[in-house]
């Protein structure tokens, strides 16, 4: 007899936040920007292919994807689907289910990126995400809220041929005491770097006393050197204030 209740207010407080988040945005005076890293992240969203369900083989270069949806990132399957009051989400997931699903990109890089470093970062993924590339698994990341970074380049084609990324996402619930969402639900970044590059999150800004006159700044940055030679690099902290 309280599921119902619990639907309603779950459906009553989705709308409200939905709402409350749109006239926010609608108020803002300050576009969004996709600015990332930097500004050496290269955004990667656009031309997935989606397919809701299993599927055998999915994960390697030659497999027929045809019949897949065409979306652009963040995504999320579970919000496109009717309400179940029997989901295994329950009222706190809002009562929409979660699964299996599949995402793939074919992609070309330029012959120029040879001998550069190629990473991959997702914002997140929900939930219990494994990923390949050409074939190649990278790695699986049970948790949905995370950041995380893959390396593409020992498996990545520079010039003409194509390279194929695979993500298989299961979001087997009751998995959160909230809505969560399923699939890859943030934006996805390619990074190319030179292989002496700034560690993915490797800067560190801190103030160690602040006052009314003066502040006192330590900046750390942590350098990778991916050739295979000894370098010398200087690093060049600069720092604006408002103006």
């Amino acid at each position: 007899m309280k599921r119902p209740t619990l639907f309603f207010n779950s459906l009553f407080f989705f709308l409200f936040s939905f709402l409350f988040t749109a006239s926010s945005f609608a108020a803002a005076t300050t576009p969004v920007s996709d600015v990332f890293n930097g500004g050496r992240g290269i955004s990667f969203n656009d031309s997935w292919k989606f397919l809701q369900g299993d599927a055998s083989g999915a994960n390697n270069i030659v497999f027929n994807d045809a019949a897949w949806r065409q979306l652009s990132l963040p995504h999320d399957w579970s919000i496109e689907l009717p309400f179940n009051q029997s989901s295994a989400a329950g009222g706190g997931g809002g009562y929409l289910d979660g699964g299996i699903g599949w995402y793939r990109k074919s992609f070309v890089l330029p012959q120029n990126y040879s001998g550069k470093r190629i990473t991959i970062q997702f914002e997140g993924i929900y939930m219990n995400s494994s990923v390949w590339i050409n074939g190649q698994l990278l790695g699986t990341r049970p948790y949905g809220y995370s950041t995380f970074e893959y390396d593409l380049t020992p498996y990545i084609h520079t010039g003409a041929t194509t390279n194929v990324i695979a993500v298989k996402v299961n979001n087997q619930q009751p998995s959160s005491r909230w809505y969560s969402g399923s699939g890859i639900y943030r934006n996805v970044w390619l990074t190319i770097t030179d292989p002496v590059h700034i560690a993915y999150c490797g800067t560190f800004v801190t103030t160690s006393s602040v006052s009314q006159a003066s502040a006192g700044i330590t900046a750390t940055t942590r350098i990778q050197n991916h050739s295979t030679t000894t370098k010398s690099v200087s690093v060049v902290t600069s720092v604006y204030d408002q103006s």
